[in-house]
């Protein structure tokens, strides 16, 4: 058995028996105090900054005051003497930046599960930083001088105007943010913050999970086939080329099974926590498949960690569920379909567990098997006997992955040696073991049927068989006997053979480790009816004029997708991972950035790579075009922004120059509509300015900066944007976030797995939003169509790519409605509409 098997395998067995120990939640600790000492620098360094800028002002407006009125200058001694930073005590910012300049690493979500070390490290943070995201009025040093010059500030003056209180700063994790206010808004104060009339409808889901589950993918007699990824079960008529969904999970569907009355479906979830670190209780939900109805929910608050195994009784019709927990000991219980209760209740062992089904012929058998055991329980009386395999003269295998019943009865299962085992029952050897000898179940036959492992056992009409395996790839048909009849070969790109179900006796559909789902024959081979990636994902860019949209990933592929066919059009492979994306304005070409500073400009029509190079030697967070496609800017993890000039259609890239002044890793940026500034966000919390016209140079004074208009919004940092962060918010809660183009909407990807869509603009605290779920790890992106007509979102872990539908909207542009907001706003401020 070759490596690639045996991880697979043991990524299989081992997943069930994920849980912090002590020495985990120490780390937890130390990196909570490295984060915290990251921050103070961080702190230090902008106030530093700060001192600096302040200390080359003063002379400045000393000579202007004095010029305007010469005992002016005793005032503005005492202002500075307040704000602590006379030229007495005149530090050496810029010696003391050197020192501290810093490179954190960018928190990337490594775990799925929201309850993992990160998440708590998170949530202890946050119970700290008590006073995280307050926002308060803050009048600016320009303010104060402008008060000193004009008067503005003498006891006749009107307090709360715009002259006086021009900016607003935010807190995160105790460090102050300074927001200023667009001159068109002059009653900050009045500003109405209401949730959009657009809404999202799920439209469309890319992906399936086959990489660690199995047993997860059925044929409806409705012409559909039945899967699941993320926290979405997808009904898709293979067919008719549609989709449905059944979303009413509130965390990963683990697995999935099919009612012997074939509309009935039990598909059980992963526990997990919610924003406020509370944990999400596991359960089962029964639903038909028709009417996309839950019909019970089962053992609410009894599983430990998740569901993972299901399977419904087949000689009464489907009366009985029985479930296997992902607690240590994998709790093996029966449950009432109809009453919702629990029937009976069992230890099944500390290995993993694989597999669980009823006997076909007796509700009372129960059989389960996994890592080098068979079990054969039989339930009596409200209690569970167990008897285990007996392997005998032959090799006992590490795994024992799937079986099923033939129709003699015997049980058939596929090991990880290759093998398909026969087991029948043999008579107590009252001669050996004396009178008190019981039945056993052992190995009747061995039949060798794959190299590597025996992924999958499908049973067909007649007695037939399949077995699909591991290293070799071949669906293989046998007799009922277990002659070799047929086999085929997927093709490699797909991976090995997950699962397979029976849609008419010739016609097959496969499910695949690199998350593909196949259908074909034997006489004419497989092609993929679904495609998605395989690893952490957090690339995104649609096309600016056609309804199409790139994708990358820690799986090292670069996906062109067609969001109005839902297809996959073509996916290569690079040597790096990628991390970024973004489409040249033409359409041609787009390029995509690489977790080795390393970026490449892609073809769209030749997929050939027409230029490349490389900037420094840490990964890059952002590739964003000028809205004209003359320059192209590269956000890195060297806390450099490099900005290039683009020539001959987006196919030559020679540097202009580089952003030099954030003090951590760059994470969101973006350019002004004419093509001439751009506004960037880094790890440490900053917003900067730079006018890349004027040689990258960065603008110190960010209050001139207020009212310029941007091409696109992507920084989740900004006046605009301030209202879609959460009280309590640590800094890394939301990873993304796109304005909509016709600027009236701004979609958010956060670290809780939803996605929310603001009213544009929202520049005050506690923002009404509507709120949708689907994802099962943390959101990495989203991202509008050219047309604004749908909403792309891309989870992390989950490996899954949403496409929402924009659902209503129209009725004038964002000028418009804060035009509308601030003209009949008045001096008494309106209540906050409650969050949706």
């Amino acid at each position: 058995m070759d490596s690639s098997t045996n991880s697979l395998d043991d990524a299989s067995a081992d997943s069930s028996a994920e849980f912090p120990d002590r020495a985990s939640m120490m780390e937890v600790r130390l990196q909570a105090q490295e984060d915290e000492i990251t921050l103070l620098k961080s702190s230090l360094a902008d106030a530093l900054r700060r001192i600096r800028l302040h200390d080359q002002l003063l002379p400045l407006l000393k000579q202007q005051l004095i010029a305007v009125n010469p005992g002016a200058a005793r005032v503005l001694n005492q202002v500075c003497c307040s704000d602590g930073c006379t030229s007495s005590r005149k530090l050496s910012s810029s010696s003391a930046l050197d020192g501290i300049c810093h490179r954190p690493t960018r928190g990337r979500r490594n775990s799925e599960k929201l309850g993992n070390p990160e998440r708590q490290r998170k949530r202890l943070d946050k119970k700290a930083a008590s006073s995280a995201n307050l926002l308060t009025r803050s009048p600016s040093l320009e303010n104060r001088a402008k008060e000193l010059v004009t008067g503005a500030g003498s006891p006749g003056s009107r307090r709360g105007t715009y002259s006086q209180e021009m900016s607003i700063k935010m807190f995160i994790r105790g460090r102050p943010i300074t927001m200023y206010i667009p001159t068109n808004i002059h009653n900050y104060e009045d500003l109405k913050m209401e949730p959009p009339s657009e809404r999202l409808e799920l439209d469309w889901v890319y992906g399936y999970r086959g990489r660690d589950c199995r047993a997860n993918l059925y044929f409806l007699p409705t012409g559909e086939a039945v899967y699941f990824i993320a926290c979405v079960v997808v009904l898709y008529h293979i067919n008719n080329r549609t989709q449905r969904h059944y979303q009413k999970h509130t965390d990963c569907v683990r697995c999935l099974t099919l009612h012997p009355d074939k509309v009935r479906m039990a598909s059980g979830q992963m526990s997990g926590v919610d924003k406020d670190g509370k944990p999400l209780q596991p359960c089962v939900h029964i639903w038909d498949s028709i009417t996309l109805v839950t019909l019970q929910q089962i053992g609410l608050g009894t599983f430990q960690r998740g569901v993972g195994l299901v399977a419904f009784s087949f000689a009464d019709s489907g009366a009985f569920l029985c479930v296997i927990d992902e607690s240590n000991e994998h709790m093996l219980s029966v449950w009432d379909c109809n009453k919702g209760t629990k029937h009976a209740e069992v230890k099944n062992t500390n290995e993993a567990v694989f597999a669980v089904e009823f006997n076909p012929s007796e509700s009372a058998n129960i059989i389960t098997c996994g890592k080098s055991h068979v079990y054969f329980w039989t339930l009596s009386a409200g209690q569970f006997t167990k008897k285990q395999g007996i392997f005998g003269k032959y090799k006992k295998p590490k795994f024992i992955q799937c079986f099923v019943f033939s129709l003699t009865g015997d049980v058939l299962t596929g090991d990880s040696e290759g093998n398909i085992l026969t087991w029948g029952k043999s008579a107590a050897d009252v001669k050996t073991l004396g009178k008190g000898a019981k039945e056993t179940f052992q190995i009747m036959k061995q039949t060798r049927a794959h190299e590597g492992s025996v992924f999958t056992l499908c049973s067909l009409q007649g007695g037939s068989l399949l077995s699909g395996g591991g290293k070799d790839r071949k669906i293989v048909r046998w007799s009922a006997d277990l002659a070799p009849e047929r086999e085929c070969e997927i093709p490699e790109k797909y991976g090995a053979v997950r699962t397979i179900a029976d849609v008419d006796g010739e016609e097959l559909l496969v499910g695949t480790t690199r998350n593909a789902i196949l259908r074909g024959t034997f006489s004419d081979g497989f092609v993929a009816i679904v495609q998605g990636h395989v690893d952490e994902m957090w690339g995104l860019a649609t096309h600016p004029s056609q309804s199409i949209f790139i994708t990358c990933g820690h799986d090292r592929q670069v996906c062109l997708w067609n969001a109005e066919e839902h297809k996959l059009d073509w996916c290569i492979t690079l040597e790096d991972y990628g991390l970024c994306a973004g489409f040249c304005p033409n359409g041609s070409v787009v390029s995509v950035g690489l977790s080795t500073g390393r970026w490449m400009v892609l073809d769209l029509r030749t997929r050939e790579v027409v230029s490349e190079s490389t900037d420094g030697n840490e990964q890059l967070s952002v590739m964003r075009y000028s809205p004209d496609g003359s320059f192209l800017a590269v956000g890195s993890h060297d806390n450099f922004i490099y900005i290039y000039n683009v020539t001959e259609s987006g196919r030559r890239y020679t540097r202009f120059g580089k952003c030099n002044g954030h003090s951590s890793f760059i994470t969101h940026l973006d350019w002004s509509k004419d093509g001439k500034y751009i506004m960037s966000n880094s790890g440490d919390y900053e917003i900067l300015y730079w006018d890349i016209a004027a040689g990258c140079k960065l603008l110190r004074n960010r209050f001139e900066s207020k009212d310029r208009e941007w091409a696109s919004y992507t920084c989740v940092l900004g006046f605009h944007v301030m209202g879609v962060w959460m009280e309590g918010s640590d800094g890394t809660d939301i990873n993304a976030l796109c304005r909509s183009h016709s600027e009236r909407v701004v979609a958010v990807a956060d670290d809780f797995c939803k996605v929310h869509l603001f009213q544009y603009p929202c520049p005050k605290p506690k923002a009404p939003s509507h709120k949708y779920e689907g994802h099962g790890s943390h959101v990495t992106n989203v991202c509008f169509t050219h047309s604004d007509s749908h909403l792309l979102s891309m989870g992390g872990k989950d490996t899954c790519i949403l496409q929402w539908r924009v659902m209503g909207g129209g009725g004038g542009d964002r000028r418009e409605r804060l035009a509308s907001a601030t003209s009949t706003s008045t001096s008494t401020s309106s209540p906050e509409p409650a969050t949706s």
